[in-house]
């Protein structure tokens, strides 16, 4: 009996530190005490960010806040599971993801911006399920960008799995050069996935830190 509750405690750990971390990460880190820093040449990162979230905080309670909040990003985490992405964190109202890793997929660039139309689609039904309550609608910017990164565990108290490089801060500057309800990809995914994805080029743009960058809208999967 002793050990079968040793193996049940196990394996309620084992599963929790997946629910943490990618397996081959969280293998290493059991094997050795510590997770190597790997380099990916090509993975594709989304942010997304709810707009005027201060505001939309101020007319809610804490529970209410957070229960909105939680509602919105288990329909997130179910997304990105269905098409293969590593969700890697939430920052306050923000979700961050990125697919290619920790497996090398020709396919990451179509397989994140299809699932940053099925986030907008279920915010937008959600909002029109809030405004028929004559509750506040949640509107939300996602900024998509592609190139290189690198991946890990940092520290050794309440360890996570992250993500860093320019192609992060690339990304994040997409989201927040973005409009609430529009999905805004950099020249470089644009480039990757535009025979699959109906675009809008919006020129251009002065993103914060960055030269201009070329960027545009995806407005819909191609049906020809």
């Amino acid at each position: 009996k002793s050990r079968t509750d040793l193996q049940i405690e196990k394996h309620k750990s084992d599963e929790l530190l997946l629910n943490i971390l990618p397996a081959e990460t969280a293998e290493e880190l059991k094997s050795k005490g510590f997770a190597s820093v790997i380099h990916y040449d090509k993975a594709t990162v989304m942010f997304t960010d709810f707009v005027n979230f201060t505001r939309i905080s101020e007319n809610l309670s804490p529970s209410e806040l957070v229960n909105d909040l939680n509602y919105f990003f288990i329909r997130f985490d179910e997304i990105v599971g269905k098409h293969g992405i590593e969700k890697i964190k939430t920052i306050g109202d923000s979700y961050m993801c990125v697919g290619g890793i920790p497996h090398a997929d020709p396919g990451h660039p179509e397989k994140v911006v299809s699932a940053a139309l099925e986030f907008h689609e279920f915010v937008k039904q959600t909002n029109t399920e809030k405004l028929k309550k004559n509750k506040p609608p949640w509107e939300m910017r996602i900024g998509i960008h592609t190139g290189e990164i690198i991946a890990g565990v940092v520290g050794m108290k309440k360890f996570a799995y992250d993500i860093w490089g320019d192609t992060v801060n690339t990304a994040s500057r997409m989201e927040s050069s973005g409009e609430p309800g529009k999905i805004n990809i950099s020249e470089r995914t644009f480039s990757l996935i535009s025979n699959k994805f109906v675009c809008e080029h919006r020129g251009k743009i002065i993103s914060k830190n960055k030269d201009c960058i070329d960027m545009y809208f995806v407005t819909g999967i191609r049906t020809t």
